[in-house]
């Protein structure tokens, strides 16, 4: 997938985006938790990040080295560190770190791994992830369905999708092709990851400020005590470890 593509894609999906700001942002006041943003963690190698077949393959040394200190698969781990750097190189305004889409994906799917799922070498989650049902019961919002049960496998209600847990109308706006198999896929972690990087990036901004990333991440999941436990994984990865 081109850089070219991934702007456009987020520029595409401004005017939704800008409708749902009113209901998920970050009220100007709120109290800002400590440590926010995290620490970014080991710098990613500079790649080609249009080259053909599937583009986090060139990060395979860098995350083999620092997987197993860390708890993430490999693959996960190459994905996230490809997505930071297409955010890097397309939009460097945005200064989204890898720890923080590892964060992201630990609280909502263990990368991956939730309920004995696998990730495989190219990327794809095996089986696929759902969440529970969105009923508005358990205090999550109540979403009838809006996908025809396509995506999701629901044909009454929404359910979060694969391993960054995409609702399906969510990921009609961002959803994007990171492993260049042409199909944009929320089961993939390589576009899971890579769509939820343009997420962060339009929500926050400048995830490099408090504001920014809290911007992001109450976007993502309108929860302060969700950004404070993807804060605490995402220095804790930033700091070599799992938490």
């Amino acid at each position: 997938m081109s850089p070219k593509r991934w702007l456009t894609a987020v520029v595409v999906i401004a005017a939704t985006a800008l409708l749902m700001a009113s209901s998920c942002s970050f009220r100007a006041g709120s109290p800002i938790p400590e440590g926010v943003p995290p620490p970014p963690g080991d710098q990613v190698p500079q790649i080609d990040i249009s080259v053909k077949g599937r583009p986090a393959d060139q990060l395979h040394q860098w995350a083999a080295e620092r997987a197993p200190a860390l708890g993430i698969p490999v693959t996960a781990l190459e994905a996230y560190a490809y997505a930071a750097r297409v955010a890097e190189v397309v939009n460097p305004k945005c200064h989204l770190a890898w720890t923080t889409l590892a964060g992201i994906g630990m609280v909502e799917s263990h990368h991956g791994t939730y309920r004995g799922s696998d990730v495989e070498p190219g990327g794809d989650v095996v089986p696929p992830i759902r969440g529970v049902r969105l009923d508005g019961s358990m205090g999550n919002l109540a979403i009838e369905d809006t996908d025809g049960g396509q995506l999701d496998g629901d044909d009454e209600l929404d359910r979060a999708m694969g391993p960054m847990q995409f609702i399906p109308e969510t990921w009609k706006l961002y959803g994007v092709d990171a492993n260049n198999d042409r199909v944009i896929s929320p089961d993939n972690i390589d576009d899971a990851a890579l769509s939820a990087a343009g997420y962060l990036c339009w929500r926050g901004k400048d995830m490099q400020t408090a504001r920014g990333w809290m911007e992001g991440l109450r976007a993502y999941n309108l929860s302060d005590q969700y950004a404070r436990t993807v804060r605490d994984w995402a220095t804790a990865y930033a700091e070599g470890r799992p938490l």
